[in-house]
């Protein structure tokens, strides 16, 4: 696949320093490409925890069926993840490689099968290689040390036009802990659990049932929140280690008050890296961020919300600087929730362009141009319903978007 342009929404590389209790390592192995790294392996300590949250997607990749069921264990040793070829729609061949690369990876870091996670990203519909990564394990055996990560959030791309982490570091009852991860996703972002591959590592000591509850409740409102086209991928996998290694005090309940900052910071990491990804979207040059209040519940101001930020005409509109707010007054009636059109206000980057079903006349229309030629475009919707919020992120459709996808498959 040809190297695509970075995105004008690009940022650099968060500073992603060692972990305690993990080590990477990634290299070329060639399934897709060449001339870059496309298999990542984490080694995590023993004792380490593990929680996920998958795709929903009815026709999911072999991996998600294998992580799936391998999860309820709680526990992890390694991670092996390749890019270029999903492992999606592929038969019993699928199966067999992710078992195969699943026993070969726990044979060389000495535990059990089920404590190796597999995930896969790229192209649906061809057998994955895997005698080519399992005959390369050695080599990443040998190469894996702490201060891996920044090859490895590069190596676990596809389309993506730059590598995407996050780092925060917090506290749990006075012990300094660190949360840091590193994403990969431009394309085929819808989500319904997270989106794309994402792979975050705490050293806090947490047990998985804890574990599992905090992501799934902060997946709410970080991945679950951004879309880019609208279509949910087969291969999504969010993934969240516990080290332990920072050797804080054990806590048994996700509601325990130690672990108020621990949920902000873990919160803050998986926006970042959410956001990172719709800053990539496929051919994007502008972030859309997307408020609704006063919707009948928080539930209907979620969809109204990705109406809105899923609807071509509104993304078409910000691609071309327009402030047609109208279109947005239409993705509101067609999300299928409770709406009024004599109760309905819209707001454009902070200016209010209509209010209570009619549009406002004297309204700052220089102010909403500039808006309109901002990288970030803010969009605020009040229903005057009910207390229902939500905030989700989109990004504009430009012709890159069909480029890139036109030619996925000869690229």
């Amino acid at each position: 696949m040809k190297k695509l342009a970075s995105s004008p929404l690009a940022e650099p590389l968060a500073n992603l320093p060692p972990l305690r209790g993990v080590k990477l390592a990634s290299l070329e192995v060639g399934l897709r490409y060449s001339g870059r790294h496309d298999v990542t392996l984490m080694e995590f300590i023993s004792g380490t925890t593990v929680a996920g949250v998958f795709t929903k997607n009815q026709c999911p990749g072999v991996p998600i069926d294998w992580c799936k069921t391998i999860l309820p264990k709680g526990k992890a040793r390694g991670l092996l993840v390749n890019a270029g070829i999903a492992n999606v729609f592929t038969g019993k061949a699928g199966l067999e490689a992710v078992h195969n690369c699943a026993e070969a990876t726990s044979k060389m870091l000495d535990c059990a099968k089920e404590e190796i996670f597999i995930a896969s990203t790229g192209v649906i519909g061809e057998q994955l290689p895997y005698k080519k990564i399992i005959d390369k394990l050695p080599v990443l055996y040998d190469q894996l040390n702490e201060n891996y990560w920044p090859q490895a959030a590069e190596a676990i791309l596809t389309t993506d036009t730059f590598s995407k982490g996050a780092y925060i570091q917090t506290k749990i009852n006075n012990e300094t802990v660190t949360i840091q991860g590193i994403a990969k996703g431009s394309g085929m972002i819808a989500p319904d659990m997270a989106t794309m591959l994402a792979f975050v590592v705490t050293d806090a000591k947490l047990p998985a049932t804890v574990l599992q509850s905090l992501l799934s409740d902060k997946v709410k409102t970080t991945f679950n929140a951004i879309t880019v086209d609208s279509d949910t991928s087969t291969s999504d996998t969010l993934l969240l280690f516990a080290t332990g290694a920072a050797g804080n005090e054990s806590i048994s309940h996700p509601d325990d008050e130690k672990l108020i900052d621990f949920k902000n910071a873990l919160e803050i990491v998986l926006r970042n890296l959410a956001l990172l990804v719709v800053k990539d979207g496929e051919g994007a040059s502008k972030l859309i961020e997307i408020t609704v209040e006063g919707a009948a519940t928080c539930d209907s101001a979620f969809k109204i919300g990705m109406a809105i930020g899923n609807s071509p005409l509104v993304k078409t509109a910000i691609t071309g600087e327009d402030a047609n707010w109208g279109r947005v007054i239409m993705a509101v009636g067609k999300a299928g929730e409770p709406a009024n059109r004599d109760t309905l206000s819209v707001a454009i980057g902070n200016v209010w362009v209509a209010k209570e079903g009619s549009v406002l006349e004297n309204y700052n229309k220089q102010a909403v141009e500039e808006h309109m030629k901002q990288d970030t475009v803010q969009i605020k919707v009040n229903l005057n319903l009910g207390s229902g919020t939500s905030r989700v992120w989109s990004c504009n459709l430009t012709k890159g978007y069909i480029d890139i996808n036109g030619s996925y498959l000869r690229s």
